[in-house]
């Protein structure tokens, strides 16, 4: 019965998403220009026009998918902070809505007036607290519990999520810039972080990047933009720091994609604002000169590096010692962890694929399963293409218990080439190929039934190429 039941609800996502697309038609003029397609597990979403109006698309033709993903995020939130949603919605109100660009605000109240045209009925702040879904929980409310001198919740910490690489010059095989990102997250939201955005803005510069429904970033922040930016990040592990007159960084970084023309433009606005909300080290790449950078981005410090002839890799260990010591409670020096043990592997990759890195072999380092630790393939938490519901040890530093149902959830590619067409390779699931079956895993792991009513099978799709403006 619980299948039958799981089938019927998937069914009603499904034709409610069909119906969004076919009901785009024509009798509401903010629609027209707005599309969306199904590919390799994706769902590709053109949006166009001005700030409200590309809410309202993205709002309108992704409603059965926003309905359903901020369930989930709900689900989760609330279990982990032991805050019902309303204190979610209340934080959006007073503390983030405040702090917004106008532009944005427009494009958020676009969403929520959108997915209230599908008949689904949610408000400004409760897309607002869904954009939040990284900072709030993870940041601002262990920051709040050191305000008010509370006991923090154990399982508010700020997480490593994504493994990733960017390489230029002599590293690569035509000796222009590729970058790769697999994002890693709770399964719960990774199954559902599965969209394509072709967003082509009234101001500033056409996007193409992968995201979640309902949310204007990318936010695991993979993306091209028309000016040739090329951009991703990984989480800084137990980074600790929030500024509450700071502005949301799924505005900041929203905002530096959609107008960055260089890695300085980038750099400037990603910054201007800075929160300490979700602090990443980003990998910046501009395809016009071949240059790239990695920012990372602490409240307190901001250490860049550039080069036109090298790489950086990522998997969530800050590298600045001012930036570990004075901002996070990470230890660098511990081998066995996920952070360090993948950041280990990866150097092994660069320098084992000196001169040869393509975008096909980027596909298969972000599939890979050796721990670095014990020296031998496994698919578990030390691996790039990660596997942590495999894992007895699960991740200490990020409170993960073992076998957490989390991990590598979708990742992509790109080189400069594609970026000039603004193109790139994903792949939704496990970058390996490996399939997600959650009735088994529940099974198995009972202490995740709470999990049970939301957590759906992760199946892997294929490496499939998207571009800006493509139909079908």
């Amino acid at each position: 019965m619980s299948k039958i039941l799981r089938l019927i609800s998937a069914g009603v996502v499904l034709l409610s998403a069909c119906v969004a697309f076919a009901g785009s038609g024509q009798s509401d003029t903010r629609l027209q220009k707005a599309y969306r397609f199904q590919r390799g597990g994706w769902t590709y979403v053109h949006l166009e026009g001005s700030p409200a109006d590309i809410g309202y698309q993205h709002g309108y033709l992704l409603s059965a998918e926003i309905q359903d993903a901020l369930e989930a995020i709900k689900l989760f939130d609330t279990h982990q902070s032991q805050h019902d949603w309303e204190f979610f919605r209340t934080i959006a109100r007073e503390q983030l809505w405040p702090h917004i660009d106008a532009e944005y605000q427009q494009e958020l109240q676009g969403i929520a007036d959108g997915v209230k045209a599908h008949g689904v009925d949610l408000d400004v702040y409760d897309i607002t607290a869904l954009n939040a879904f990284e900072e709030v929980p993870d940041y601002y409310l262990p920051w709040l519990a050191k305000q008010q001198k509370t006991a923090a919740n154990p399982k508010l910490k700020a997480p490593g999520n994504c493994s990733a690489f960017i390489a230029t010059g002599s590293m690569t095989k035509d000796h222009k810039i590729v970058i790769a990102h697999n994002n890693w997250t709770s399964y719960l939201a990774g199954e559902r972080w599965v969209v394509i955005f072709d967003i082509q803005p009234e101001h500033g510069n056409r996007i193409l990047m992968d995201g979640f429904p309902g949310v204007i970033t990318s936010d695991d922040d993979f993306g091209v933009n028309s000016a040739g930016m090329m951009i991703t990040e990984t989480t800084i592990t137990q980074f600790e720091g929030w500024d509450p007159n700071g502005k949301p960084e799924f505005m900041r970084s929203r905002k530096a994609l959609q107008y960055a023309n260089s890695i300085d433009d980038y750099v400037r606005i990603i910054k201007d604002g800075n929160n300490g909300g979700y602090a990443n080290d980003w990998l910046i790449g501009d395809r016009k000169t071949g240059e790239i950078a990695y920012l990372e981005l602490g409240l307190k410090n901001t250490p860049i590096w550039r080069t036109k002839d090298g790489y950086f890799v990522s998997s969530n260990f800050a590298r600045d010692p001012k930036v570990i010591k004075e901002e996070t409670t990470f230890d660098p020096n511990d081998a066995s962890s996920s952070p360090n043990a993948r950041h280990a592997r990866w150097e092994e990759i660069m320098k084992q694929q000196k001169g040869k890195i393509d975008v096909m072999a980027a596909e298969q380092f972000l599939s890979d399963h050796v721990d670095s630790f014990e020296k031998k393939g496994q698919a578990n938490e030390r691996a790039l293409c990660g596997h942590v519901d495999n894992s007895p040890r699960g991740v200490k530093e990020w409170a993960w218990d073992a076998n957490n149902p989390g991990g590598a959830v979708q990742g992509k590619a790109m080189d400069s080439a594609m970026a000039a067409k603004m193109s790139f390779v994903a792949r939704a699931g496990h970058p390996c190929g490996a399939d997600f079956k959650a009735a088994d895993f529940l099974d198995k792991h009972p202490e995740f039934g709470w999990q049970k009513a939301l957590l759906r099978d992760m199946k892997a799709g294929p490496w499939t190429v998207f571009a800006s403006g493509e139909k079908q």
